[in-house]
């Protein structure tokens, strides 16, 4: 049974006809070692036709026949037969069959061909010698042209998944011991070191995406779990670690980092937690994702105490050696493994993916045991000089290796091997819900097994001690945008772990006592009193404990996350000082000051506990000021203030019930906060900013309104102040939604106002006029404002400004005053000749009209100031149209007489507008004959026309009209088509 050959049959289907296929499989030593099929189907696995062949053979082996090797069949026949047999088989496959016979039978025939000078011939059907190498079918074609085609889709089209898929089952490989494991991955590497973008990439300098940098991270994983396998043979190790140093030389290998090399250098990723000093980090040796794989080539199994660890739950010190310090076991006699804690939780990695689950699970505990003995260690270290600690208030003491994004993903690697020993595996576990996610998993608690009395832990309570211990690890933020984010992607994975595990007291009391001692560890935790100033912050991470510790201890749930509010990084003082202790950990230069490339992120989720504390805090005065206290301390950034004050506000607000006033007032000091950082520096958002924080005040009650009017220069400009604060405050919908009394209501409207003067004063450009809207009901203040408008008119105001008054003026019946601030604005315009379509001209032909219809004298008095202000023929001719059209001062005003009779232009005060028009017609005229078209030519004759008309309102205007004309003729005679056409028209 070497060799397995049959016919499949394919059933019918509606679209597809029945089909036949042969298939042919090779076995050796219980494992397939070759297939083929007529199916011509090309993927990693095996196609149906083979797995169907191979179930037949395993389920109904007496319906196979077992036959000798041909060879043998062969050996048994004589000449006859032999000639008979092989003239039958061509005949049977001649086409395919017959140019091969015909070679073979002449090499046969010549007595010097190879085939001659060989004993015997070869048999498919006899297996192979003891000697050869025998492994399972692998496509290895077939997995170079996959990896290759999902690489080439940059992780589009679901390739990162399918990629997944194939590491998972490299996984799977490794896990039944298949030696095929190490060779697929071998393969997938070829295809990934072959990327042409790699090249590209480094050639740019800019990193890997996102999407393939994960990737090429698990593939560096994975290498660490093939060369930790525990029973590979040494010829196997050599021959992968000279593969691993082939890739990593090459010098578009991707680093380790993230980035090529071209950020800071990195003092994060050579150093072990034995290392008592800072390397050069110049010096620092190139590190590629493959150098944890090459290092872990000189790890080994051989340790003796390590043995026992993993081959015995039961493997404790004698008891009498249980004085005094050990290094192999704690004080209750269990065993410790000190190994740098990484390189610990790789073996544990190594041992769960090769198959060991309970070996993985005896180093687990080992390890944990000593993380425990390591946090009680620095609990005492820390005791000792937490005097001088806190008194300096800085420290230089800190973790260069975080182990919540490290690239071998120590502490995610230890929650899963324990949490896998508990899963409770159900009936239907492999059902997917509606909504197509798969259920979370469910624990049961497993207890521990342990060599001493029983402890009382199970792995459940282990496996969220260790997450908790590691997440709050103080550490220093490494440097380069990769390794940042990936802190951030790794802690999120941990606490969507931890969110599946349902806290029963067992766990609310690991939980509770876990936190109690981060809190109390001092600079060798995340949520000590003094860190690091560029220690990674813990929000992500508080937030989830507040949430968690909430229902069983408040108090120690708020101290926590009041605790980790702080962002250390982002406060100015710097430490100073050393404090030199030569134990696990490194004193870093004070003045290192990296690029925090996630900073943005990180104080996003500052927001995020914020937020989640006031939640919780509604209706509590004393926590809510001791976290609007923390917010105000440690949060610098406007906006997320803002939204910090806009989510309180909406939690204070609900739709279905009243006001929570406790968490109002915290809205609306936030908002304030928010206003005096925004007031001097530049924000898109500022006016939705000031908007609502008149929305929230208004809901807070009239005492804060009355306080904002009141302290207005602090929070707003003087714009902002008048057209948005005050406008708002007093509107119609306020004061609805406030029901004021009468005495409420004057409150307001006299704060409103002496607002709007201050404002006036020192703004009158943009806020004259929402201030003498503001003040329209108070005498008094209105005159103010109006004298306020009077004063800056000749300095500080544009003709627009003052137009815009004049016009509010008119409308509110002040013609004289309307008139007073229309003279003004007339002295700061210029109206050149051309600018016949100025934005202004209707202005100036409002003035005109106020000033005729209040009389003779007005019109006298503006039309000097018309005629020094204005160039443009048009505009003077129809101003002067409609001053002769109706008798002036029509307007009506108390106590004049007015003799209603039309005007003469012979008169002043017309005769001045009137000379100014013609001169300005002939300024014209000259000035557009300079650099006139012939397409312009009619239009220049209209022009002429017009200019007559105004020409004829004065006596001699027609022989004032013909000179003109004469000159025109005489100065351009030149533009003989253009003259002709004046001939024509003029005479």
């Amino acid at each position: 049974g070497f060799h397995l050959s049959g016919t499949v049959t394919e059933p019918a289907t509606a679209t597809e006809p029945e089909m036949t296929y042969k298939v042919a499989i090779s076995f050796d030593r219980c494992k397939i070692t070759s297939v083929t099929c007529g199916c011509g189907n090309k993927d990693i696995f095996y196609c149906a036709h083979v797995v169907a062949l191979s179930l037949y053979r395993i389920r109904k082996p007496d319906q196979v026949k077992l036959r000798l090797p041909i060879s043998e069949t062969l050996f048994q026949m004589n000449r006859d037969q032999l000639q008979k047999f092989v003239q039958y088989l061509i005949t049977a496959h001649h086409t395919e069959v017959l140019p091969t016979a015909q070679k073979l039978a002449d090499e046969i025939l010549s007595s010097n061909s190879e085939i001659n000078q060989v004993h015997g011939a070869p048999d498919p059907t006899a297996g192979a010698s003891i000697d050869d190498e025998n492994c399972w079918h692998l496509d290895e074609e077939q997995v170079r042209e996959q990896v290759k085609l999902f690489l080439s889709q940059g992780g589009y089209y679901g390739s990162g998944k399918q990629l997944n898929s194939m590491f998972a089952k490299v996984r799977e490989m490794l896990r039944m011991r298949d030696s095929n494991g190490a060779r697929m991955l071998t393969l997938i590497t070829e295809q990934f070191m072959a990327d042409p973008r790699l090249s590209l990439w480094r050639q740019q300098g800019t990193g890997i995406t996102e999407k393939c940098r994960q990737l090429w991270d698990e593939l560096g994983a994975l290498w660490v779990c093939v060369v930790l396998n525990p029973h590979c043979k040494l010829e196997e190790k050599s021959c992968w670690l000279r593969q691993l140093r082939k890739w990593g030389e090459m010098d578009v290998c991707p680093l380790e980092d993230g980035n090529y090399g071209n950020e800071l250098p990195n003092i994060t990723n050579a150093l072990t937690q034995s290392s008592g000093h800072s390397q050069d980090s110049l010096a620092r040796p190139r590190r590629t994702v493959f150098t944890r794989a090459i290092e872990g080539c000189d790890l080994h199994w051989q340790d003796s105490h390590l043995q026992r660890i993993i081959s015995s739950d039961f493997y404790v010190s004698p008891s009498y050696q249980r004085e005094g310090e050990s290094l192999l076991f704690n004080s209750q006699g269990q065993p410790l493994w000190l190994e740098h804690v990484p390189t610990a939780c790789a073996r544990v990695d190594a041992l769960r993916s090769h198959g060991y689950p309970r070996e993985a699970l005896r180093l687990t505990v080992a390890i944990i045991n000593t993380l425990r003995l390591q946090q009680q260690r620095q609990l005492e270290i820390y005791k000792h000089q937490k005097k001088e600690l806190l008194q300096r208030g800085a420290t230089t003491i800190t973790n260069l290796e975080g182990w919540v994004g490290h690239p071998l993903n120590p502490i995610g690697c230890l929650f899963l091997t324990l949490t896998e020993a508990c899963r409770l595996e159900e009936e239907n576990c492999l059902e997917i819900s509606d909504a197509g996610d798969s259920k979370p998993p469910v624990y049961q608690h497993v207890p521990v097994m342990t060599g001493s009395q029983d402890s009382g832990e199970s792995y459940l309570s282990l496996a969220l001690e260790v997450a908790l211990m590691g997440m709050g690890q103080q550490r220093v933020m490494p440097e380069g945008l990769y390794a940042q984010d990936k802190v951030c992607r790794n802690e999120e994975q941990i606490i969507a772990r931890l969110q599946d595990l349902e806290l029963d007291p067992v766990l609310v009391q690991t939980l509770r006592k876990q936190c109690i001692l981060l809190l109390e560890g001092g600079p060798f935790s995340g949520l000590g009193e003094v860190i690091h100033r560029e220690s990674v912050p813990m929000h992500t991470f508080a937030k989830y404990l507040f949430s968690a510790l909430l229902p069983h201890d408040a108090d120690l749930a708020y101290k926590l996350a009041l605790r980790a509010m702080r962002l250390p990084v982002l406060e100015t003082t710097a430490p100073s000082g050393d404090v030199t202790h030569p134990h696990h950990l490194v004193s870093v230069v004070p003045s290192r000051y990296p690029r925090w490339f996630t900073l943005g992120h990180l104080e996003s989720q500052q927001c995020e506990l914020a937020s989640t504390m006031l939640t919780a805090a509604k209706g509590d005065m004393l926590r809510l000021r001791t976290v609007l206290e923390a917010i105000q301390k440690n949060i610098h950034s406007s906006s997320l203030i803002f939204k910090l004050a806009q989510d309180a506000f909406k939690i204070a607000t609900p739709a279905d019930s009243n006001s929570d006033t406790t968490l109002l007032n915290v809205a609306l000091e936030l908002g304030l906060q928010v206003m005096r950082m925004t007031l001097s520096t530049l924000n898109w958002r500022r006016r939705e900013m000031v908007r609502w924080l008149v929305t929230c005040a208004t809901e807070v009650g009239v005492r804060a309104l009355v306080s904002i009017l009141q302290s207005w220069y602090s929070l707003f400009t003087p714009t902002e102040a008048t057209s948005i604060v005050a406008a708002t405050v007093m509107s119609h919908n306020t004061i609805l939604r406030l029901s004021l009394d009468y005495p409420q209501r004057e409150e307001l409207a006299s704060c409103a106002r002496t607002l709007a003067l201050q404002c006036a004063m020192k703004d009158p450009q943009n806020c004259a006029l929402s201030a003498l809207t503001l003040c329209e009901k108070d005498h008094i203040a209105f005159e103010t404002a109006y004298q306020i408008v009077i004063d800056a008119a000749s300095t500080g105001m544009t003709y627009t400004q003052l137009f815009t008054i004049a016009r509010y003026m008119e409308h509110r019946g002040y013609p004289l005053r309307a008139f007073k601030l229309a003279s003004l604005a007339m002295t700061h315009l210029n109206l050149a000749y051309n600018q016949d379509t100025h934005p202004a001209i209707n202005d100036v032909l409002w003035a005109c009209a106020l000033s005729h219809s209040l009389g003779k004298n007005e019109l006298a008095a503006i039309i000097p100031l018309v005629v020094k202000s204005v160039h443009c023929a048009t505009v003077l001719s129809d101003i002067l149209r409609r001053c002769t059209m109706t008798a002036p001062g029509l307007a009506g005003i108390p106590g004049r007489r007015n003799s209603g009779k039309l005007m003469s232009t012979d008169k002043a005060p017309l005769r001045q507008l009137l000379d100014a028009t013609i001169s300005a017609y002939i300024n014209t005229t000259h000035s557009r004959l300079t650099h006139i078209s012939p397409r312009h030519y009619g239009e220049f004759i209209e022009f002429l026309s017009k200019a007559r008309e105004t020409f004829l309102l004065a006596q001699d205007g027609h022989i004032q009209f013909a000179q003109f004309i004469d000159n025109l003729k005489q100065i351009y005679k030149g533009k003989k088509k253009l003259m002709l056409l004046v001939r024509e028209r003029f005479g």
